[in-house]
């Protein structure tokens, strides 16, 4: 391993790293703008000159891989004076925006030409000026700002998988571009803006109404999958103004998608901010008691038995938690949170967990997909898998649906059967994952909704048994598409046929009364047959065939525990209050406990909390990925002829969040062509939008 000397320190560091890595490591700040950690080496903003002994002139330390022996030298005259000139280059055509521009506060090049520029310019001539280009409705260009430091196209190139940008010209003539100016296809795009070190780039949507110093900023997680993506939400008083990315190398690296950074205006449009209650058949405003009496009087003479629960995509654990006890109050077991009818086995947590984890899975040298679009369904994780195509060579194969999902697949058919031929050795994938050093299988979501999942569960099961364990290693993994989801499971909240059969009940009449937390994404029609109520945050599809609407907080309105797809625990964080009446989920069913059942024996949400670790262990170590046992799930059938239907049609318009959201809605009609129909409904009962 080299041996260098920075600025008298000596330090020894891995083969490979470069002389501004090595600096960094022993506490020396070096100015960049084009060097990224996570993008490959550009060494065209020449910011990061360092002096190194013998050489004839300052190096770019970014580009410089470092050698045994070298003398670095970081802070004399010469580099002092190649970091003011290649600083007043790059202002010379800058515009003097700083005033009006939405990158002022926390902006690269007002830092560094602060700690390292000349304090005068000895420029006189006019400054160039570039046309601004039309990347769609979320990033704004202002490119006369441009430093051409080639970060976005980089990351399009690379991480994204669209290569869309690119330069046109060269020298001071050079311009980023989307080439012919389309909308930039990806659903990672808005990364970008952070990427950006001036002004270039900014956010369409948050352009020019709030400045950063104004904003309070809180630390929470993302909500709109089952990533897990950590986040921060930026608020002004009691609006979200803006939602970035924080850095866990664990789950999401520093990226997030599209949907959950713009999904933000959906947290105020069509929500939900007082009770409703339904008198003949119009939805009328009411008080919480009046609600609550309401909800007493239609409940009157209905057995527990004839009650079910169905509990949505967004829901936290405390609220899942307090709405089963809430049920067992009132004698009723029939708790579902399987909203899209997915076959899943709640007692076998190796079942239905990504096992290892996202760092783990960069390992595999071979990935099966079954039924999964990770691109629609788990954006992050698709990044990851094209990371690991792109640097390691990793093979993905795709059993369903071919799709593009940003990188090379070898497609095998939409055609679940050939899961037989695979287990029983029969087919030649099964001589490749076990010649695979450590091979995985991702199940999605579409290929247990079908009807026959549980088949297609116990044929996964069977190949990675057969072929994927082997010295600790667990190549297997589930992929959700639901926040909820994996807290529902270990929760139990299922119930035999899910929630077809709970459907099938209402019409039938077994089924006399429904609460419904926050599920939208099934048809409710059903429910018109049962005195129904809905506990949720927005005028959905779940409102339509509502009793009683009791309105709750949403993800950014509360402290909630989430488990994402590795069986990761994390809590959100309030950001702002909810809106008029909204209240806290589980506080609604602790008051409610009072008025309809029994007592809820919980009045904190410390002591909820606790109830809930006693139930749920895991829940009480944070942001670790546990290890399930691994043992045999599924149920032996035959797997249908039929293929994989998307699970996931329009990945921007999956929850009443962003089907309220109009910034994604002018993201579906400039990509599709036409905004999704569940982006125009209005809902009954929107209101404080």
């Amino acid at each position: 391993m080299p041996t260098l000397t920075i600025d008298g320190q000596e330090i020894t560091v891995e083969p490979g790293t470069t002389v501004l890595q090595a600096c960094e490591d022993v506490g020396v700040e070096i100015p960049r703008f084009c060097y990224h950690e996570r993008l490959s080496i550009a060494g065209n903003c020449r910011m990061c000159l360092v002096e190194m002994e013998r050489a004839p002139k300052p190096i770019a330390s970014c580009a410089m891989p470092a050698g045994d022996g070298m003398v670095i030298h970081t802070n004399t005259e010469s580099v002092k004076k190649a970091r003011e000139g290649v600083m007043e280059f790059l202002l010379i055509n800058h515009p003097l925006d700083c005033p009006i521009c939405d990158q002022g506060g926390e902006c690269d090049l007002q830092d560094q030409s602060m700690a390292f520029g000349r304090d005068v310019s000895r420029y006189d001539e006019n400054k160039r000026a570039v046309a601004d280009k039309d990347m769609g409705p979320l990033i704004g260009t202002i490119m006369t700002r441009c430093i051409h430091c080639t970060r976005c196209i980089r990351f399009t190139e690379e991480v994204a998988g669209v290569p869309d940008m690119g330069a046109l010209y060269r020298g001071e003539n050079m311009q980023i571009t989307s080439y012919l100016e389309k909308v930039v296809d990806s659903e990672v795009s808005g990364n970008v803006i952070d990427l950006c070190p001036v002004g270039a780039l900014t956010s369409k949507p948050y352009a020019f109404t709030a400045r950063s110093w104004e904003l309070s900023k809180t630390e929470s997680i993302d909500v709109m999958d089952a990533v897990g993506s950590n986040i921060r939400v930026d608020a002004r008083g009691n609006a979200v103004m803006r939602i970035l990315p924080r850095l866990h190398d664990g789950v999401n690296e520093e990226w997030i998608s599209d949907k959950t950074r713009f999904c933000y205006d959906g947290l105020k449009k069509r929500r939900l901010d007082r009770p409703y209650v339904r008198k003949g058949k119009k939805l009328v405003a009411a008080s919480w008691n009046e609600a609550f009496t309401a909800i007493q009087k239609g409940l009157k003479g209905i057995d527990g038995k004839a009650i079910a629960g169905i509990a949505g995509d967004l829901a936290d654990m405390e609220s899942m938690y307090a709405f089963k006890d809430l049920l067992a109050g009132l004698g009723a077991s029939r708790v579902e949170c399987r909203a899209d009818g997915a076959d899943i086995d709640p007692s076998n947590r190796a079942a239905y967990l990504l096992n290892g984890g996202f760092e783990a899975l960069e390992d595999a040298d071979l990935v099966v997909l079954v039924g999964c679009n990770p691109r629609n369904e788990a954006t992050l994780l698709n990044v990851r898998l094209r990371k690991m195509v792109r640097h390691q060579g990793t093979r993905v194969v795709n059993i369903g649906n071919a799709v593009d999902l940003t990188y090379k697949t070898d497609e095998l058919g939409d055609n679940l059967r050939l899961l037989g031929d695979i287990a029983d050795g029969t087919h030649p994938l099964a001589a490749e994952l076990r010649a695979a050093k450590k091979p995985v299988l991702l199940v999605g979501q579409g290929a247990l909704t079908r009807g026959d999942g549980a088949a297609v569960l116990a044929a996964v099961y069977a190949i990675a048994d057969g072929y994927c364990q082997r010295d600790g290693w667990v190549g297997y993994g589930m992929v959700h598409a639901a926040a909820a989801r994996v807290g529902g499971l270990d929760l139990g909240l299922t119930t035999k046929g899910g929630i077809d059969a709970i459907l099938d009940d209402v019409e039938a009449g077994k089924v006399s009364a429904v609460f419904n937390l926050g599920a939208d994404e099934f048809d409710s029609s059903a429910l018109a047959n049962a005195f129904t109520v809905y506990i949720g945050t927005h005028g959905d599809e779940g409102v339509r065939n509502a009793d009683v609407i009791l309105p709750a907080a949403a993800y950014s309105e509360k402290s909630g525990t989430y488990i994402n797809m590795e069986g990761r625990v994390q809590r959100t964080a309030r950001a702002v209050f909810p809106p008029g009446d909204a209240r806290e989920d589980w506080k609604i069913f602790r008051a409610l406990s009072e008025v309809i059942g029994t007592r809820l024996p919980y009045d904190t949400l410390e002591a909820l909390r606790a109830a809930l670790v006693k139930a749920v262990p895991a829940t009480q170590t944070l942001d670790a990925v546990p290890s399930a046992d691994w043992k045999p799930f599924g149920k032996l059938g035959a797997i249908k002829e039929a293929g994989v239907a998307p699970y996931c049609d329009n990945l921007y318009m999956t929850n009443p969040i962003t089907r309220a959201s109009d910034i994604l809605a002018d993201v579906v009609a400039a990509r599709f062509g036409g905004a999704d129909g569940d982006a125009e409904q209005s809902g009954e009962t929107g209101t404080n939008g």
